[in-house]
């Protein structure tokens, strides 16, 4: 037997890695050492007993198809809800489109957000209009700040509610937990055109619209609203 001081210190001991890199170049030792694989146990995470690797293989692959199958049903949802926003979308562009009085608009605008995609608090107001709508209003209580911060804007905001001026155009702003706010402009939301105008949407539930969610259905909203009121202006 070979005694412990008799040891060559400059060999490194065999690690894990070392063996990893051994079985992973060489595929057949399991063929040649059948009876070495058949012993293998490890811990299951089921419970803490031993099983069998193939065992464990097993359980893997259930638990990867498992994950996959939510995976599949998580698409689905979404597929269905996105189907559900673009036919409202569309019902909600119908419905603009049919107003033959420019000065009906902004109430379309507003009850079809209401109505349609149930959000409890809509306002909306629009600068530089026509002078037969300047008293209307959706047509009064601008500052400049508030057109500026609209300019500002090249895509929806969504987000709790931090106070900013659009909110308390909201019939009860007090409630008002989470916002999103669609400026309103000439082309494509994200144009360096000055906005003409804004449309808010308030909810009492903080997670309606979260900073994180995405904002592709409500630029689609913002730039259809904004060319049916460009009418007013």
């Amino acid at each position: 037997m070979t005694h412990p001081h008799n040891v060559n210190p400059a060999v490194p001991p065999i690690t894990e890695e070392d063996i990893a890199e051994f079985l992973l170049n060489t595929p057949d030792f399991f063929e040649r050492h059948a009876e070495v694989l058949s012993s293998i146990t490890i811990t299951s995470p089921h419970g803490h007993r031993a099983v069998s690797l193939h065992e464990r293989q097993a359980e893997m692959l259930r638990e990867k198809i498992k994950g996959l199958e939510q995976r599949i049903m998580d698409m689905v949802r979404h597929s269905g809800e996105n189907t559900a926003i673009g036919e409202k979308t569309h019902e909600w562009a119908r419905r603009m489109l049919s107003v033959k009085e420019p000065i009906k608009l902004p109430a379309a605008v507003e009850n079809g957000m209401r109505e349609l995609f149930d959000v409890p608090q809509v306002a909306l107001r629009v600068w530089g209009v026509g002078p037969v709508f300047a008293s209307e209003t959706f047509a009064r209580g601008v500052s400049d700040d508030a057109r500026a911060f609209a300019s500002s804007l090249t895509s929806p905001f969504c987000g709790a509610n931090m106070g900013f001026e659009p909110t308390q155009w909201l019939p009860q702003a007090a409630q008002v937990q989470s916002l999103a706010l669609l400026p309103l402009r000439d082309g494509a939301i994200d144009s360096t055109e000055p906005a003409f105008g804004m449309l808010v949407l308030g909810s009492h539930d903080p997670a309606r619209f979260d900073a994180a969610m995405g904002t592709e259905f409500l630029t689609r909203m913002a730039e259809l609203a904004s060319s049916a009121l460009s009418r007013l202006r």
